[in-house]
């Protein structure tokens, strides 16, 4: 990110919105070159970008960047706990454009019964058209209609 800066990697990330796997080709980071605008997504005003970018600025994108440098020391620190199930009632819900979602393995894992396997009381795993990773600042509305119908069932 340095020869980008960490700015101009935010304003990407956040609006990074293709239905394939991620793919970061040098010199054509998310997908177009680097010295074209970021054309921002309608959730994302100009004045909202430009605090997240300053933010990082100041505080440098390592914190974020750990987690996946650790990936590997997190595998070996959560194997106690490979096989296990989340036995809570859970509904989970996600855009078709999160590029999490199109990562090799993840459709099928999701709808041919491995998340179900995992999740034992999964209630419902919903796929949003035209949703990217943001999806609580995408569709607010929605998702917090979703949180408030699922919890409503327990009380």
């Amino acid at each position: 990110f340095a020869e980008i800066g960490v700015g101009r990697a935010v304003l990407e990330l956040l609006s990074y919105r293709v239905p394939n796997p991620l793919y970061l080709p040098k010199g054509n980071l998310f997908g177009h070159p680097l010295d074209s605008p970021v054309n921002l997504p309608p959730w994302l005003s100009e004045k909202d970008a430009d605090y997240y970018a300053t933010q990082f600025q100041i505080t440098g994108i390592t914190g974020a960047l750990n987690y996946y440098r650790n990936f590997d020391r997190n595998w070996e620190l959560s194997a106690p706990w490979w096989k296990s199930q989340i036995k809570v009632p859970v509904k989970f819900a996600m855009g078709d454009l999160d590029l999490v979602y199109t990562m090799p393995g993840m459709k099928d894992y999701i709808h041919n019964g491995g998340f179900k396997r995992d999740v034992p009381f999964l209630e419902e795993a919903l796929v949003i058209n035209g949703v990217s990773h943001w999806i609580h600042q995408e569709i607010p509305d929605q998702i917090n209609q979703l949180l408030f119908d699922f919890f409503s069932k327990f009380h």
